[in-house]
């Protein structure tokens, strides 16, 4: 049933031959696997979370009926008839396990899209029918269920512009006031201090605000299946006791590389971080605080962030939901939410933090084939002297969500994708990991076999010259 795509020789789908070779090898894993049944954690996922989050879309749809009447008239009822009902059939399509069919609303990924869903095709038999849910790959399955979400509700005008999701990001964000306010006090205690701390202490920052960015990434809405998953306690009291869960610790790697940009700026006047965004919400403020830091610190002269186009995954970050949190913690009555927030506004004014967003990002695409697929983003990736990925969905996309062996190389499983130095920031909340130590893998089995997926263990995973 739904699996993660074998590591080679089964290549992924995206990237696959066009050889009949290859192509065996990618069915006879499909019908291995379907001969195993259900009961991954991807299979749990399709089966279980994905309906509750789409049952979760069509409620909000239906709270916000007389909002829609107030701003559009019949119209806006009707387009939420017409987005509810398409959703049901979704949901519907989704539990019953129909045949996967393209995109007919107009979008500016669309083409890109449907010539992926026949590739899917390609890659079956004629008597195996069609791609359906539960016979395909998890993390383009899991893509396409977002990306018909958002064609429901293009396809709904006048609300077409609504975000189904934007009530639980906001609801993460205004639940996490306390640990939020923490924060920025911590920032303000080390930003007011930074010129008096000498290497070691500054060193000591930038390895608790990593980590405080690492733990973060446990506040992901699509993993509890929309349900509140803010932050409620002071993550910086917690660092110490959580640091036994990091599993690959390479913060050393990143400091090395930073402090080598920061002396040889004489040469080059730039440092530039980028920051390829998660979740909103509590998450998204430890990435800001960071972002904060490494300029304050002069470990980086500029800051670039990458969000979703669209609606994502529940959680994910978009243009508004960056745009919404700056105003919040800029308008709060908190001094010092309120002074990050003004200072976050300020670096935007000046340039030092630039926001991108591109279409690649919500693509089912692994981040091997971006040179193909996307190469303007993938030559604004080599800008930077170093590249943050955030989370669990890139996690997947950087290691094509294979079934690797455990101890193989991060840098192998990257697959060729090496357009700056990089650094996975995840909490582990699906069946993939790399560049384990052997034997580490089997002692969490023996105790704890949900390990993989439960968000209690992370990686700080990176991949550069050393």
């Amino acid at each position: 049933r739904i699996f993660l795509t074998h590591a080679p020789p089964f290549l992924s789908p995206s990237v696959a031959p066009e050889s009949p070779v290859s192509r065996q090898r990618v069915r006879r894993e499909r019908r291995r696997r379907q001969r195993r049944g259900g009961g991954s954690f991807a299979y749990l996922t399709i089966k279980d979370r994905i309906p509750q989050i789409l049952t979760k879309a069509i409620d909000t749809l239906h709270r916000h009926k007389n909002e829609f009447f107030e701003k559009h008239g019949e119209k806006g009822t009707e387009a939420e008839k017409k987005a509810i009902s398409l959703l049901s059939k979704l949901r519907n399509e989704l539990q019953t396990d129909k045949p996967i069919i393209p995109f007919v609303e107009k979008f500016v990924d669309t083409d890109i899209w449907n010539q992926y869903l026949e590739y899917q095709q390609s890659l079956l038999n004629e008597n195996d029918g069609k791609p359906r849910w539960f016979y395909s790959p998890w993390l383009f399955v899991e893509c396409y269920m977002y990306r018909r979400i958002h064609e429901a509700i293009i396809q709904s005008p006048p609300i077409d512009d609504f975000d189904v999701f934007k009530e639980s990001k906001d609801q993460n964000f205004f639940e996490s006031r306390a640990s939020i306010i923490a924060l920025c006090i911590h920032l303000q205690e080390v930003v007011t201090a930074i010129e008096d701390l000498d290497e070691n202490q500054l060193k000591d920052e930038f390895f608790g605000l990593l980590q405080i960015s690492l733990w973060g990434n446990k506040c992901d809405l699509s993993l509890s299946g929309g349900d509140t998953s803010s932050q409620k306690t002071n993550i910086i009291n917690s660092l110490e006791e959580l640091k036994p869960l990091i599993l690959v610790n390479d913060t050393e790697h990143l400091w090395s590389l930073l402090t080598n940009c920061k002396k040889t700026r004489e040469k080059v006047s730039i440092t530039r971080v980028d920051i390829v965004l998660d979740n909103s919400g509590f998450e998204l403020v430890t990435d800001l605080v960071l972002a904060d830091f490494l300029l304050s610190s002069q470990l980086a002269t500029e800051i670039h962030f990458y969000g979703k186009t669209i609606p994502w995954f529940v959680s994910d970050t978009t243009i508004h939901d960056f745009n919404w949190l700056i105003e919040q913690m800029k308008e709060s009555d908190d001094k010092c939410m309120s002074k990050c927030g003004a200072a976050w506004e300020t670096y935007i004014n000046m340039g030092r933090w630039v926001y991108h967003d591109h279409i690649f990002w919500t693509l089912p695409h692994e981040f091997c084939v971006m040179s193909q697929v996307a190469p303007d983003l993938y030559a604004e990736l080599q800008k930077a002297h170093l590249i943050l990925f955030k989370g669990d969905l890139n996690y997947r996309k950087l290691t094509g969500d294979r079934k690797w062996q455990f101890t193989v190389p991060f840098h192998q499983a990257l697959n060729g994708f090496h357009p700056a130095p990089l650094c996975s920031i995840r909490t582990l909340k699906a069946e993939v990991q790399v560049g384990l130590r052997p034997g580490q893998a089997e002692q969490y089995m023996a105790s704890e076999p949900n390990w993989l997926t439960t968000g209690k263990y992370g990686v700080l995973q990176f991949d550069g010259p050393l």
